[in-house]
């Protein structure tokens, strides 16, 4: 059996964990909301017809932040169709998903159900068809107090304080030729940045994040942040980031080692930007927000094939992944990479919360279960605390059709100086072989293994359904154990673990 060999220390800190690196993403698409998150008559529905058990299983996810209402439903949508009384509302199409949007569900009640579930809004706003004006509108209709006619209109519609929305999107993936209103770089660069600019006119203090590209495979990758920047450096604080990934065919070796590619992708957007701050002379520093991420079967999002209706329908099964367990290893994966970056990586969005590319699943006035890919992300959420500590690998390595020569393992570790508490997150990338693992914990004078989980599955197909929603469950790690000062275990082939393990506090 190979071996895999970690160092860590206290004393080597890459930067503290940002809890809005556990954010999530409802977007209308499918069934995300409608039949969702909101389901007025369903047996565990409040008064506002949120669905009870989802919002249970939200906040046992961990999520903090929650970014709103897209994702490209966002560059058609008109706000002003989602508040007011439902009644007076109106039914639009919504061409990016080929859906028929009822309204029933908007800024209001999203607020409502985002106090409920105890997550921060991330709000994004429409810079494909529309513009300035209306984004300065929705923010004096969602923030300000009240006296205008605006947020009079707000608090009318029974939201009598301000909603307080701290972090904008400005537009999504206008680069994208899929995109209503897709922009050059250029064209995109001034309208985010002048519409930043009137932002802070309202309120300085806002977090704005620029549209970065689509995908690290887009042909003006790279330049695209780079003009972006060149005119919005001074006025925004992020550049997004999106990445999915999927298995392709029966090649195991290169899925689990996809998130070598999102290692890439964060190290070169962060070379851009600086290079744009270098370039102006400036001392800031532009964050990542990597606000969309996951495991999604792109290719399976075509009409008939559990894609895009071809009809106008409304709340149509889109996307409804039946994630497996090694879909569940590699958003493990995933996670340890955006921690890995934590010092410039300080928010993310998986992409999305309900039925749609999910972590939680719903039937229409049936049962809400919580699919593979939850547990990883539960996990990592609930245990990686503190500052993350910047680790040295020493693991002998694999070669992958699409990524080349990776290191057998992947893994990142955080450090809670106030509770003294350690997490270490490992995963064996190994598509068929088990490999030993160890790490000595004498920088921290030693530790007591508190919890050791680990999800794995000789069926690599084994997936949560509605009659099985426990079938892929982390469970406790054989063997796993603290011998003489060094943390020891065997990891399964393809399989994400985590050891929480306590040490002495200063």
């Amino acid at each position: 059996m190979q071996h895999a060999r970690v160092s860590i220390d206290p004393a080597f800190v890459v930067a503290p964990v940002d809890r809005r690196v556990f954010g999530s993403f409802v977007e209308h698409m499918g069934r995300c909301v409608y039949t969702g998150i909101f389901e007025p008559g369903h047996p565990t529905a409040d008064e506002d017809g949120l669905r009870g058990d989802v919002l249970d299983l939200v906040r046992e996810l961990g999520v903090t932040t929650v970014r709103y209402p897209g994702g490209n439903f966002v560059s058609g949508y008109r706000w002003e169709d989602g508040v007011g009384p439902v009644e007076d509302r109106p039914t639009r199409l919504d061409p990016a998903w080929r859906t028929i949007e009822t309204n029933a569900f908007g800024l209001d009640e999203f607020m409502g159900w985002a106090r409920k579930a105890g997550i921060e809004p991330m709000m994004a706003m429409n810079l494909g068809t529309r513009g300035m004006q209306e984004a300065i509108d929705l923010l004096e209709y969602a923030n300000h107090p009240s006296g205008t006619a605006l947020s009079d209109a707000r608090v009318a519609h029974g939201a009598t304080e301000p909603h307080g929305i701290r972090m904008w999107c400005l537009g999504n993936e206008m680069d994208g030729p899929w995109q209503l209103g897709q922009k050059t770089a250029e064209e995109y660069g001034r309208l985010a940045a002048q519409t930043a600019l009137a932002m802070r006119q309202f309120d300085a203090d806002l977090q704005l994040v620029a549209c970065g590209s689509s995908s690290r495979t887009m042909p003006t990758f790279g330049a695209w942040e780079a003009t972006v920047l060149e005119h919005t450096y001074d006025v925004v604080d992020y550049i997004s980031a999106h990445a999915y990934y999927q298995l392709h065919g029966d090649d195991y070796a290169s899925f689990l080692a996809c998130s070598v590619d999102m290692d890439r992708f964060v190290d070169q957007v962060v070379a851009t930007a600086d290079h744009v701050g270098a370039r102006l002379q400036s001392d800031k520093k532009i964050d990542v927000s990597f606000d969309e991420w996951n495991v999604w079967y792109l290719e399976e999002l075509k009409a008939g094939q559990g894609g895009l209706p071809e009809d106008w329908v409304e709340a149509p099964r889109t996307s409804e992944e039946a994630y497996t367990v090694v879909d569940a290893v590699v958003v493990g994966s995933l996670l340890i990479t955006l921690l890995r970056h934590a010092d410039r990586v300080t928010a993310a969005s998986q992409a999305q919360l309900v039925n749609t590319i999910s972590s939680i699943r719903t039937e229409p006035g049936g049962p809400a279960w919580r699919q593979s890919i939850f547990h990883p992300f539960a996990q990592t959420a609930r245990h990686a605390r503190g500052t993350v500590l910047d680790l040295r690998v020493d693991a002998p390595t694999l070669s992958t059709p699409v990524y080349g020569d990776v290191p057998l393992l992947d893994a990142v570790a955080t450090h809670d100086a106030e509770t003294g508490r350690v997490a270490v997150f490992v995963v064996n990338r190994h598509p068929s072989e088990p490999l030993s693992f160890s790490t000595a914990l004498r920088g921290f004078g030693g530790g007591t293994l508190v919890e050791a989980l680990v999800i794995a599955d000789e069926d690599y197909a084994a997936a949560n359904t509605q009659d099985d929603p426990d079938r892929v469950v982390p469970h406790e790690h054989p063997g796993a154990r603290v011998d003489d000062g060094t943390l020891l275990a065997e990891l399964p082939a393809a399989s994400w673990s985590m050891f929480v393990l306590e040490v002495p506090t200063a």
